[in-house]
């Protein structure tokens, strides 16, 4: 290894090439590429680590359903590292998660955050085995997610950023929760959505884990 690379924290087997810019830009998929580039491999992970909390706290999965702009499948795995969430589950028709774009837009969760790309039939199988309760995610007819107790072992089920959930897969689910959104708007984007039901997991779950201080005069 070059001694400049020695304080990078590479293994001692890492192979280190250097190279023109030219020759590195041609490789790279990207308009305005970095001048670093890196050749890894994917993390093998199992259900077992799907179903772990890394935060100690009780199994949060992501379920996405066709999700097909990898920027949105990146955004949302980022911040399921940024909430605690377990896991994600890529369904049928979702963009691959080591899509280039899906891999920058996670800004490196995807290599801490497990995910697997199962069938809805696993899926459902293994989270009702496991005793997560699976809520979907819907515009109407479902309650708001702040008043839903999202405390224990749940699944959120994303939908198609134009179709939202399948109705056969969400008349699967659980329930249904929603977030209010008081502005003119139909619905959010879909990584939009998923963070902000992630926070409001992590919120409740921190509130319930918080002992109140008890009031009154001193």
């Amino acid at each position: 290894m070059q001694p400049w690379a020695q304080g990078l924290g590479l293994p001692s087997s890492t192979e280190i090439l250097i190279m023109p810019s030219e020759i590195l830009e041609a490789t790279l998929s990207t308009e305005t590429p970095q001048p670093v580039a890196g050749l890894v491999g994917s993390p093998d992970w199992n259900w077992k680590q799907i179903l772990s909390a890394r935060t100690g706290e009780e199994a949060l999965v992501v379920v996405l359903a066709s999700i097909q702009d990898p920027g949105n499948l990146g955004t949302i795995v980022r911040s399921a590292e940024a909430f605690g969430a377990s896991g994600i589950l890529c369904l049928p028709g979702t963009v691959n998660p080591w899509n280039p774009k899906a891999v920058r837009a996670s800004a490196g969760s995807v290599f801490r955050v497990p995910v697997l790309s199962v069938t809805q039939e696993e899926a459902l199988e293994r989270l009702r085995k496991a005793g997560v309760r699976v809520l979907a995610t819907a515009v109407e007819g479902a309650q708001a997610a702040d008043n839903v107790d999202l405390d224990g072992p749940i699944a959120v089920l994303i939908g198609n950023e134009g179709n939202g959930v399948p109705t056969r897969l969400a008349a699967e689910a659980d329930g249904a929760l929603t977030i209010p959104c008081p502005g003119p708007v139909e619905s959010l984007n879909a990584a939009v959505a998923t963070s902000v039901l992630l926070y409001e997991a992590a919120r409740q779950r921190a509130a319930k884990r918080t002992p109140k201080s008890r009031g009154g005069a001193r």
